[in-house]
């Protein structure tokens, strides 16, 4: 066979593996780079997951959204959005098509991999004051130490009044820190394996030095409470009804000469969030209800009343179904078991410096798109989410027929390891779901690093999905 000809037929048979860079033009690359800015922006000023919240409410307010407890009815077209505690958000826009014939559902979580404080975190040793901590999430400990910290969160007085902590962004704030020996000192730290060569206890955050006077006991303690209380108002019983966190002070930026990449903490999930938040923004009269997650807790197994273990969704579902006047028994169950759901849940990337841990025929391109993976789990597909063939084909239809470029890969080598998304929670729901986000490299430490080509094909990917 003539090499030309055989040449047609690997491009007529083989999988297309070429860089999505490669696939667009100018215009294109300047419509990825512009938006990866707004991507960049979001990430900057939203490292919670409530001012994650408070950022998508802002968008989706600006783009017709209405609080459903504000509506006393809902047809076809409404815009509602309805906010769980401030750490969860579910948006829906209503489609013409009779809504028991199913919903598009698109969830990705708002929360990431942090340190929080501990409910009494303050003390004092050697002239140092520090906070203790409890890491959150799944954190490879010595990342945290030796970067600058900020402090996010919210503290509630025994009164109901709550005060906004976000200290460590602004140039003209302190930052903080959390130590590290030095070399010289550290030979029995270094013999240690890697995933205790720091211990959980010691990620103590270092917030001062200056003591409050002499001959007073825990003088540089006092000074550190006597700062917050004239800021704050607050004395030390109240951070034991604080949510305070710790989350890396850098920006996020562009990254690479070519500027073709984004790195900045938070990346998973937050990347899908954006995504698929902005990508429902772009949706006018859908034939079939558009609804849209954002969940919490999915760093900690989902579990909690802001998390997808909790029935708030399924509330916010049967209140939609309630407004349009269409409630019955059994009505919720049937309208989940025609959904249709894509778990927007970021990817590990293949990286060369570390490919074997991947195997790399079914491992995630930087570069290559958003990326599909029918389960997660560990081992034998433990706690997976195992799509069905039909709707893998389904999805893979409509990306193809809109020109979006994906890839379908796995996280890891067999027994290697494996992870898991909010997917299980509600296929047990009978919906369809597959998983499906961005690759990411780095991911779960303080600096992720994303492709803008692979964070613009999730927000056209979920467009499609939505539009089919």
């Amino acid at each position: 066979m003539p090499n030309n000809q055989a040449e047609e037929l690997k491009k007529k048979l083989f999988k297309n593996k070429e860089n999505g860079w490669n696939e667009v033009d100018e215009n294109i690359r300047e419509e990825i780079f512009s938006y990866a800015k707004g991507y960049i922006e979001y990430l900057n000023n939203s490292k919670t997951e409530r001012e994650i919240i408070k950022s998508s409410k802002k968008i989706a307010e600006e783009n017709g959204f209405k609080n459903i407890e504000n509506m006393e009815s809902l047809h076809a077209g409404d815009k509602v959005y309805y906010i769980n505690r401030e750490k969860s958000m579910y948006l829906a826009i209503i489609g013409n098509e009779n809504i028991e014939n199913g919903l598009n559902i698109i969830g990705a979580h708002a929360d990431s991999p942090r340190l929080d404080l501990k409910p009494n975190p303050l003390y004092e040793d050697s002239g140092l004051a520090f906070l203790k901590t409890h890491y959150y999430g799944g954190i490879k400990k010595y990342q945290w130490t030796t970067i600058p910290l900020a402090i996010h969160g919210v503290i509630v007085k025994s009164n109901g009044e709550k005060v906004e902590v976000r200290i460590g962004e602004d140039e003209e704030d302190p930052i903080f820190t959390i130590t590290d020996l030095l070399p010289h000192l550290a030979q029995d730290q270094m013999d240690k394996k890697l995933r205790n060569a720091i211990d959980g206890e010691n990620l103590n955050l270092l917030v001062g030095s200056i003591p409050y006077g002499k001959d007073v006991a825990e003088a540089v303690k006092l000074n550190i409470l006597n700062i917050l209380n004239e800021k704050y108002g607050i004395t030390e019983i109240d951070f034991t009804s604080s949510e305070l966190e710790l989350v890396p002070a850098m920006k996020c930026r562009s990254m690479g000469f070519d500027n073709s990449m984004v790195a900045g903490y938070g990346q998973d999930d937050k990347i899908c969030v954006y995504a698929s938040l902005t990508a429902l923004m772009e949706i006018q009269n859908p034939l079939k209800t558009s609804v849209c997650i954002i969940s919490d807790k999915e760093e900690i197994g989902s579990m909690g009343n802001t998390g997808m273990e909790s029935h708030v969704f399924d509330t916010f579902i049967s209140e939609i179904l309630n407004k349009m006047g269409i409630n019955r028994p059994n009505l919720l169950e049937k309208v989940f078991c025609n959904s249709k759901m894509l778990s927007a849940d970021v990817d590990a990337a293949l990286d060369p410096i570390y490919a074997s841990v991947s195997e790399k025929n079914n491992a995630a391109q930087f570069g290559g798109g958003i990326g599909l993976n029918k389960y997660t789990g560990a081992r034998g597909k433990s706690g997976a989410s195992d799509a069905n063939a039909e709707f893998v084909a389904e999805v893979r239809n409509i990306f193809e027929k809109n020109n979006v470029k994906y890839q379908v890969s796995e996280l890891g080598k067999v027994d290697v390891g494996g992870g898991g998304t909010i997917a299980y929670i509600l296929a047990n729901k009978g919906i369809d779901v597959i998983d499906c986000g961005v690759p990411i490299l780095s991911m779960h430490a303080p600096y992720e690093v994303s492709s803008k080509f692979d964070l613009y094909s999730a927000y056209k990917g979920y467009i499609a999905f939505w539009k089919e």
